[in-house]
């Protein structure tokens, strides 16, 4: 509901690029940055597949993926955001200092990102101290789920 991407932007003058699928993801977002007057955060409306799509290549700093859905059942494995495909997509709109950062919660996506992942350079470690809590996150922490995050570069 933008209160992270809020938090990220007022700690981090540079541009930031959001990207949500839900409506009152948005709303929420926008009045957020109303109320705290934050103007380094552009929004778009759309799925984060076809956005990276447009942007150029080598044109980000670093793509953030905190807590996307896990798909924890085998079966629905497939429909993670996290396939190869999309990390091809994410190292192509990435500059030659860029990072993927990710963060999850549940072991079996870790996993699954750590495979996928295998020909970039991985460093996983707890949250990092400006990395701000997500509402996903508390509630994760609340049930007893310890999250992780991977940082990484392509290549």
């Amino acid at each position: 509901m933008g209160e992270a991407t809020a938090l990220m932007a007022a700690q981090d003058p540079r541009q930031l690029l959001a990207v949500e699928v839900h409506p009152a993801g948005i709303a929420a977002l926008l009045r957020r940055l109303e109320e705290a007057k934050l103007d380094n955060v552009r929004v778009v409306e759309g799925d984060a597949v076809d956005v990276l799509g447009q942007l150029p290549e080598r044109s980000l700093d670093e793509v953030r993926l905190f807590f996307p859905d896990p798909w924890p059942k085998s079966r629905h494995a497939k429909r993670r955001l996290l396939q190869p495909a999309f990390a091809d997509l994410v190292a192509s709109r990435l500059n030659d200092r860029g990072l993927l950062h990710l963060a999850t919660d549940v072991p079996s996506y870790a996993e699954h990102v750590l495979v996928v992942l295998r020909e970039w350079q991985v460093t996983v470690a707890s949250r990092p101290g400006n990395r701000p809590l997500t509402g996903y996150e508390r509630r994760g922490l609340a049930a007893g789920r310890e999250p992780v995050d991977i940082v990484a570069r392509p290549g």
